[in-house]
């Protein structure tokens, strides 16, 4: 069973203004898609608040990039200018990394992924 992992108060009111001046600093990427319709549905979702904050915490610069109206939900997307620092160098799975001869990395995606 997998535990879900949780936000304190405080990490919850940092993520959510990171979220908030990338959202106004990038307008073009949302057009049509207001802050405080976001903004509501991530205090009702924990995981996903929990997954973006990881994302910017590895070096990610997560943002909302599309709002399907079918099924009320946002895409957010990594939109860093580059791999970020904390995700670079890895193989996608551990089989990869295992028959990896030389310059082995640290770990792999997969296993980052399952850690966040």
């Amino acid at each position: 069973m997998v535990k879900t992992k949780k936000l304190s108060k405080k990490e919850k009111g940092e993520i959510l203004q990171i979220l908030s001046e990338r959202f106004h600093e990038n307008s073009t990427r949302h057009k049509g898609i207001e802050w405080k319709a976001v903004e509501a549905k991530l205090h009702k979702a924990e995981v996903t608040l929990y997954s973006l904050q990881q994302m910017e915490s590895s070096g990610g610069e997560p943002d909302v990039i599309a709002y399907n109206k079918k099924t009320n939900t946002y895409t957010f997307c990594d939109c860093s200018a580059e791999s970020p620092t904390g995700r670079r160098s890895l193989c996608y799975d551990d089989a990869a990394l295992q028959a990896r001869k030389a310059n082995k990395p640290k770990s792999s995606a997969m296993q980052m992924a399952a850690a966040m």
